[in-house]
């Protein structure tokens, strides 16, 4: 779905009320609401049969999140279909954790489906990619600090940051050689994001030790298994790859 520039947004750039900072523990309603819309697009309405699987992916959407919440149901609305459920958590009962739950769930069920009919008619992959694309935009629009990539929303706390140094490295990450690496340094932005520094300091060593034996290998340069980054970073450093300390 194509992002319109509409006339208030322009005046609302004009008057420069777009926000410049990053809040994180408020979604306002009419993220939830565009939030829903990116779900409707992917997923569909209740149609005839549910020939589009819309009822299917929703009830599997409620099964996970109930079942991690330890709830029987995601809304009070338990006579309604069960996409209406979803639909009525994410705008009136979700806090901004769990929408962000049902972003990731939905994503990962989506995915799923590209490969898969059992839900319903297989998600052709550009759908999807203009799914994330938009909840990116629409989260940056509103000034929300969370984006997906590699699989998960992560938190954003500089779009200059994020932009030169966050996605160029998860960007490297998802080469088949840095597997290790990558699910070592997704594991640190989930401790991250629960507030767990030491776990995740300890995942952040962990995928910087990954990532540079995986550059040793590549290049030729002897190295053990067993080294730490103090040692690693010795051989990075006598081979060039960091520049020598003036």
């Amino acid at each position: 779905m194509a992002i319109t520039n509409l006339f208030s947004k322009r005046q609302k750039a004009l008057r420069k009320e777009v926000p410049d900072v990053y809040q994180y523990d408020v979604i306002p309603p009419q993220l939830r609401a565009q939030v829903v819309h990116i779900l409707r697009d992917l997923f569909g309405f209740v149609g005839d049969y549910d020939l589009n699987g819309c009822l299917k992916t929703f009830k599997q959407i409620s099964d996970i999140l109930c079942r991690e919440y330890g709830v029987f149901c995601l809304s009070s609305n338990a006579r309604e279909h069960i996409d209406s459920q979803v639909v009525d958590f994410l705008l009136n009962r979700a806090d901004h954790e769990q929408v962000i739950d049902t972003i990731e769930t939905s994503f990962s069920i989506a995915k799923s489906r590209i490969f898969s009919n059992s839900l319903g008619p297989q998600i052709p992959s550009e759908k999807l990619e203009d799914a994330i694309a938009e909840v990116n935009i629409r989260f940056r629009e509103g000034g929300v600090g969370y984006q997906y990539e590699s699989g998960e929303m992560i938190r954003v706390d500089s779009q200059l940051i994020h932009i030169a140094i966050v996605k160029p490295a998860l960007m490297l990450l998802r080469a088949k050689e840095y597997a290790g690496a990558n699910a070592e340094f997704l594991k640190a932005f989930e401790h991250y994001r629960k507030g767990d520094t030491k776990e995740c300091l300890n995942e952040c060593l962990k995928a910087f030790e990954s990532t540079m034996k995986v550059i040793c290998k590549k290049r030729g340069w002897a190295f053990k298994q067993t080294d730490t980054a103090s040692t690693l970073i010795e051989v990075c450093y006598q081979n060039g790859l960091i520049p020598a300390l003036i």
